[in-house]
């Protein structure tokens, strides 16, 4: 997908705006605290897929709308519906869920997940695989798939949640499905930090436009070292980050940084 099709993107299942490099992606349902379908998961999946080719986009916002972020699988159009499937069809919707995740780490651009009010099951999932979580006070977090009879280790949370908050504490939300008040979660490290409601978006907002800002390439790189040096040892981590670093200093942003401050002025990233 090249530049112009992915900022003209028009997505039937969720909100899309681009302005400067940010990506708003804006979940639907109001009225159902914005719920995720089999349509809207293999829409979300191929949008995060194609953003890996998007040049003009930068930094990704991923928001709910209302007062909520997203309630997670909808009972009506999925739950039910799963109940009635054989075991290859249940692996075909579970393994697109999973894909969903890896389409989101994969992706080169920052993800900043705005959170307001309900964020479970699902949602809650989509929220760990975001590298950046904003959150309001009302914000509630919930894994709630134990309570559906289900095994905590959905959308690669046994994976991801323990890194975020510590084995325990992931331990604990993931066996009993309890909600996660937002000050507990910022002092467990889920939330990077808290914002009014009202202020949510416009600092999610703020926050990607810094992020489009700078070295774009660079950030990219970041995003897949920290991908990768979860199953790594210290020295090879080491010197992953050595190769990186050096091809980081082989781009344009690089000598256009040292020219900034050569001439005492902020640099002007330009992602080459």
């Amino acid at each position: 997908m090249n530049m112009v099709e992915m900022a003209s993107l028009e997505p039937v299942h969720f909100g899309w705006d681009v302005s400067e490099g940010v990506a708003a992606i804006t979940l639907r349902g109001e009225e159902r605290k914005n719920p995720l379908t089999f349509d809207s998961y293999a829409e979300l999946r191929d949008t995060f897929r194609d953003l890996a080719y998007a040049e003009d986009i930068k930094a990704v916002v991923l928001a709910g709308s209302g007062d909520n972020f997203s309630s997670g699988g909808d009972v009506r159009d999925i739950i039910g519906p799963l109940t009635e499937m054989d075991m290859s069809g249940l692996l075909r919707f579970t393994r697109m869920t999973g894909d969903l995740v890896k389409a989101m780490r994969a992706c080169p651009q920052p993800v900043i997940a705005a959170i307001d009010g309900v964020c479970v099951g699902a949602g809650a999932a989509i929220a760990v695989a975001s590298d950046i979580r904003l959150g309001t006070p009302r914000a509630k977090v919930a894994f709630l798939f134990t309570r559906v009879g289900l095994a905590g280790c959905d959308m690669g949370c046994c994976a991801m949640l323990p890194r975020i908050v510590g084995q325990g504490r992931a331990s604990e939300l993931l066996f009993t499905g309890r909600s996660m008040p937002a000050e507990e979660g910022e002092r467990w490290g889920f939330f990077n930090r808290l914002v009014e409601p009202d202020a949510l978006r416009e600092e999610a907002l703020a926050l990607a436009a810094n992020l489009a800002g700078g070295p774009s390439f660079a950030h990219g790189m970041t995003k897949t070292m920290l991908n990768q040096e979860w199953n790594m040892s210290l020295e090879a981590a080491i010197e992953s980050e050595a190769q990186a670093q050096a091809i980081c200093m082989r781009t344009r942003d690089f000598e256009r940084a040292y020219r900034a401050f050569v001439e005492k002025r902020a640099p002007e990233f330009e992602g080459d």
